[in-house]
């Protein structure tokens, strides 16, 4: 079976280089609008998203993330625009909820010709004095933890060929 929905599934690759230029304001918005539909526990649409574009912010954000890789490169990839998926960590469902945040906005980037990729640490980050003051500096409730970010761009590089999957991933009963 093939449809549009399979085959962005299939294509979407995690992108690691990007191009200088800054994404189109509707395509973020389409991106964002997109993480807003994603399912969450009970239906109680709790992820809260930050698209970071200003400079400032981005050299602090990503300063912040190299430190608890333990490194000085840029961990976005230099991409132009970052997302920050934050939960309310009361909620039951709160990492699974910001993960489907995550997942659907990848799927939403590629169906529309943008690069994506997800990106760890952001709980480490603003589980820190400094991530903590970036939060209420953006208006992010106390009780909300980072999940992780979307790394978003034009593609600089060609797009990567799925490796082939693997087999007995999939039990039937």
């Amino acid at each position: 079976m093939n449809n549009e929905v399979l085959q962005n599934i299939k294509t979407r690759r995690s992108i690691r280089k990007y191009k200088a230029e800054q994404i189109k304001e509707d395509e973020l918005q389409a991106v964002l609008e997109a993480g807003t539909y994603a399912p969450s526990g009970r239906g109680m649409q709790s992820p809260l998203l930050v698209a970071v574009q200003d400079k400032a912010a981005m050299k602090q954000i990503v300063k912040m993330n190299a430190a608890v890789m333990g490194t000085d490169s840029n961990p976005y990839y230099d991409a132009p625009t970052v997302v920050l998926v934050f939960a309310p960590e009361d909620r039951t469902t709160w990492l699974e909820d910001g993960s489907c945040v995550l997942d659907t906005m990848m799927l939403a980037a590629h169906s529309i010709g943008l690069g994506s990729c997800w990106i760890h640490r952001e709980r480490e980050m603003f589980d820190t004095e400094e991530g903590k003051a970036l939060m209420k500096q953006w208006g992010v409730p106390e009780n909300y933890k980072g999940i992780g970010a979307l790394a978003l761009g034009y593609r600089d590089c060609p797009l990567p060929e799925a490796p082939e999957r693997k087999d007995g991933r999939i039990v039937m009963v």
